[in-house]
């Protein structure tokens, strides 16, 4: 007994269906940043502000750095240190490396026909030929943001989000700013369960194909909803902070502590932002 033939509109996901699983991808790579973040590794064995100072400087030695080979050897440390940390290439600098590519693609690649000097190649249209300076400018772009990014991403998927709060206001980082990023994290999180369980409840009530008018309309709908819960939700958590004492301060029971290893990284960091800034230029 042969299966039926599946029609066209069967293998076409609904809009709903693909932003559910979109969500749920969401979800699923902040779960597994708090799974790798608690791995025994390299960088989750460090102190997270000497971690925060060390990825800083290690990103800014890349971004002062005028000499293309060291900003792509500084990248290359950067997979040895994901490496070190028990993480997953594939799985997290390649898809950081990805999006960068893609943002920064659009910036980097016009770079090649506009930036005049020596032709390496003439295009066959508009009497423009891609240079040697330009290929020399994308690739600076390029290397910059790739490492750059490594690094925090780096940062994220080794460290807790709330240690990276702390590390951040032990710093002197303005209070305001702190809290603005910690609620911002929060809340992202409940708007996108939200937003998932709102999919799902119409997904289960859904008979038959939306067209686009209706799932135009159902979308709006689902906007205002979760603006309307965002307001409620936002007034009704400020309440019960205060209610738990919240006096503008967030505090944690962690306490951060250096040790030698840590003052080592933080060294070791400084060494590579000194060569960069003296040698790189």
């Amino acid at each position: 007994m042969t299966d039926a033939p599946v029609s066209a509109d069967q293998r076409r996901r609904s809009w709903l269906e693909r932003s559910t699983e979109g969500l749920l991808a969401a979800m699923e790579h902040a779960r597994r940043a708090d799974r790798s973040a608690a791995r025994q590794g390299l960088l989750q064995g460090l102190d997270a502000r000497i971690k925060l100072l060390a990825l800083t400087l290690i990103m800014l030695a890349a971004l002062v750095m005028h000499r293309l080979l060291p900003i792509y050897a500084l990248l290359g440390l950067t997979v040895l240190l994901a490496v070190a940390s028990r993480l997953s290439v594939r799985r997290t600098l390649l898809r950081i490396w990805l999006g960068v590519c893609l943002f920064t693609g659009v910036i980097a690649l016009p770079a090649l026909v506009l930036v005049p000097g020596e032709t390496l190649w003439a295009l066959p249209f508009g009497h423009l030929a891609i240079t040697r300076q330009g290929v020399s400018s994308a690739a600076f772009v390029m290397g910059r943001a790739l490492a750059a990014s490594s690094c925090m991403g780096l940062l994220v998927m080794t460290t807790p989000w709330p240690l990276i709060l702390k590390a951040l206001r032990s710093l002197r980082m303005p209070v305001v700013a702190v809290m603005m990023l910690g609620m911002a994290y929060r809340y992202l999180f409940l708007l996108l369960q939200g937003a998932q369980e709102l999919f799902l409840a119409r997904r289960s009530r859904q008979l038959a194909r939306l067209d686009r008018r209706q799932a135009r309309h159902a979308l709006i709908l689902a906007m205002a909803v979760l603006f309307e819960r965002s307001a409620w939700l936002s007034n009704e958590v400020h309440l019960a902070m205060l209610a738990r004492g919240y006096r503008g301060d967030d505090r944690m029971l962690v306490d951060f502590r250096a040790r030698p290893r840590d003052w080592l990284a933080l060294l070791a960091a400084t060494a590579i932002f000194l060569a960069a800034f003296y040698w790189g230029r």
